[in-house]
């Protein structure tokens, strides 16, 4: 009991939990569409919380190595069972649409945030180059990966012959997506093994600042508790998933609102709110190394782990999930990518900073709103 109290004093998002039995309840019983969503969507917001929290818990009790893939498996848990989900429904364009949304979420959104919060007090805040410079590199690669099969398909004709592209493609995809994951786990090797002391000072700052934002910091569940709790709200947060996704399509037609705008900026917000609070709350600490870890750090994992391990999956359950975003998409994910790697080169950061960042998600989030789905774009061209 001392520990499930605990748990939801852990995070200031957890007064959401309220949510949870409203979106069960309007999900099994099919009531309003709109409320579902709603609901569901406000739901997962603390359990995804909940769920960092536990794995932060188990992962200090296994070790160094094994507590560092636990935070790399489980820090994404709630986009992988949302887009498992979303797969298993057919909708590809939801879960392609929620990693990009993730990636710019996470790159422009985030890292904003930190910089104003972090920096309108000070002058300038500094933090660890070196990773910084490893962790743009990183980036470079996950851009190019899905700015690859999307030029792919833009220099080969459209015709009578776009199933057969469409087949390599989905090749492309699938072997590129084996690379990246290889690529994923030479660098947990790399931040966990070979050069682990570049990222120690950020360990140390973590357990830290997480003791601090905890409302008993000399409290730590049991790893049977730990286990409990991360198989419990998984279960809930599947649940809750399921009902989020299966309204999308109702939600589109009764709102007007595009399945891309749904997936790449709405959706995102659920799995990254926890990260979101967290890393602006250790900014406002000058905590920079540990705020950009949070930011960067999921940006590559949704980009280097979760992206290509969505393709795999679809692979395995038959579904053509593919690495092809379309051109506007790869444009935008380029631009926020050579805007984060250029803010943050030189180790150095300032309010105005995040200000730019900030307005360049505006400006993309914007246009995504008033972009049209393929749906729409199809029955323009058919009229015509």
């Amino acid at each position: 009991m001392y520990d499930l109290q605990y748990i939801l004093k852990a995070s200031p998002l957890n007064f959401l939990l309220v949510f949870v039995p409203l979106g069960l309840i309007w999900g099994h019983f099919q009531l309003s569409h709109t409320l579902t969503f709603l609901f569901n969507f406000l739901a997962i917001i603390p359990l995804a919380a909940i769920l960092a929290n536990a794995t932060e818990e188990l992962a200090d009790k296994a070790g160094n190595t094994i507590g560092g893939l636990l935070n790399a498996t489980f820090g994404n848990a709630v986009e992988l069972i949302v887009s498992i989900i979303a797969l298993e429904k057919g909708q590809v364009r939801i879960v392609q649409a929620s990693m990009l949304g993730s990636l710019l979420s996470n790159l422009l959104l985030v890292l904003g945030f930190c910089f104003i919060f972090g920096g309108y007090n000070r002058v300038q805040q500094t933090f660890n180059q070196t990773a910084a410079q490893t962790m743009s590199s990183l980036l470079a690669i996950a851009c190019a990966s899905l700015l690859i099969p999307a030029a792919f398909r833009a220099t080969l004709p459209h015709g009578k012959e776009d199933h057969f592209i469409d087949g390599k493609i989905l090749e492309l995809s699938r072997g590129t997506s084996i690379v990246i994951l290889i690529v994923y786990v030479l660098f947990l090797y790399f931040q966990l093994g070979s050069h682990h002391a570049l990222f120690e000072q950020q360990e140390e700052e973590t357990d830290e600042v997480m003791s601090t934002i905890s409302r008993n910091p000399h409290h730590s569940l049991s790893v049977k508790s730990s286990l409990v709790i991360l198989l419990g709200t998984t279960v809930i947060i599947s649940f809750c998933a399921d009902f989020l996704v299966g309204t999308i399509d109702n939600v589109v037609e009764s709102t007007g609102l595009s399945k891309t705008f749904i997936g790449l900026i709405v959706i995102p917000i659920v799995g990254n709110a926890a990260e979101h609070v967290t890393s602006v709350l250790v900014a406002m600490k000058d905590k920079m190394d540990l705020a950009l870890g949070v930011a960067i750090g999921s940006s590559l994992q949704i980009a280097l782990f979760v992206t290509p391990f969505m393709v795999l999956v679809g692979w395995m359950i038959d579904v053509p999930m593919t690495l092809n975003f379309s051109t506007f998409e790869t444009a935008t994910l380029f631009i926020a990518v050579f805007l984060s790697n250029y803010l943050i080169l030189d180790g150095e950061s300032n309010w105005l900073e995040g200000v730019m960042s900030l307005a360049m998600y505006i400006l993309i989030a914007m246009a995504f709103f008033y972009y049209p789905d393929e749906k729409t774009l199809d029955s323009i061209g058919n009229s015509l």
